[in-house]
């Protein structure tokens, strides 16, 4: 299926986990994929050698969209490389499990920085290029940006914000046909969740109706199903992936 077929996707955070099985399946839909990461070289030399196994065109854009200078390289390299963009995904997130009352004001910055701050940037420093091309805009947000999570109140209190933000930026740019639309995952097996112990993982998995941790690829598809014309009535939603955990 090549329906992105020489459409151009900005993917952050894009060498692992949801982010990488983002770029691989735009990719495989016909995209050419500008993958951005921060530090891990050996991670983004590693996807885009995939990107080309699989036929398809990509390049690298090493910034920290955890700061403002690092977005705008990020939108400038797509634009000076391809003279378009049709497709923002804003997936880079971190997060910490403990006590808020134990969090200090530099996690604060660190963790809205990357989480928030990244997402309202690069869709304002992208937002010329999306109007020209009726582009779209997909956020990863997080089921515990529904309900929030004990032991991970900053995170959860960045991806409510993403939520909000989804919600009025697609009804800001209906009328220039720019869909916004956000997709909340639940658990899925990434990196991010590999702190769990066998038991903790288990005990996890029993609150889950379909007994098992999401695959990033179930995320991916509807991720690229957003970017698609198959979802052209669709903007300002947030749409859950989580096994019917909520």
């Amino acid at each position: 299926m090549k329906n992105l077929a020489g459409k151009v996707a900005i993917i952050t955070g894009g060498t692992k986990g949801i982010g990488k099985a983002i770029v691989l399946e735009l990719a495989c839909r016909g995209a050419s994929v500008v993958i951005n990461y921060s530090s891990d070289d050996d991670a983004a030399r590693e996807t885009l050698n995939e990107i080309k196994e699989l036929g398809a065109y990509g390049i690298l854009v090493k910034a920290s969209v955890g700061d403002y200078e690092g977005c705008k390289l990020l939108i400038e390299e797509a634009v000076k490389v391809f003279g378009r963009i049709d497709i923002l995904i804003n997936n880079a997130a971190i997060s910490t499990v403990g006590l808020f009352m134990d969090n200090d004001f530099e996690e604060f910055d660190r963790i809205l920085n990357i989480n928030l701050k990244s997402v309202l940037a690069c869709s304002k420093l992208a937002m010329s290029e999306l109007i020209s091309t009726e582009g779209v805009i997909v956020n990863i947000s997080s089921i515990w940006g529904n309900v929030g999570a004990s032991c991970e109140v900053l995170y959860s209190a960045t991806k409510g914000a993403i939520n909000s933000f989804t919600k009025a930026l697609g009804k800001e740019m209906a009328m220039s046909n720019v869909r916004v639309n956000a997709v909340a995952p639940g658990v899925i097996d990434t990196p991010m969740n590999s702190w769990m112990n066998k038991e903790e993982r288990e005990e996890l998995e029993e609150e889950i109706p379909m007994n098992r941790f999401g695959k990033t690829l179930e995320v991916a598809k509807v991720v690229a199903f957003l970017c698609s014309e198959d979802s052209s009535y669709m903007t300002g939603q947030i749409i859950t992936v989580d096994g019917g955990m909520l």
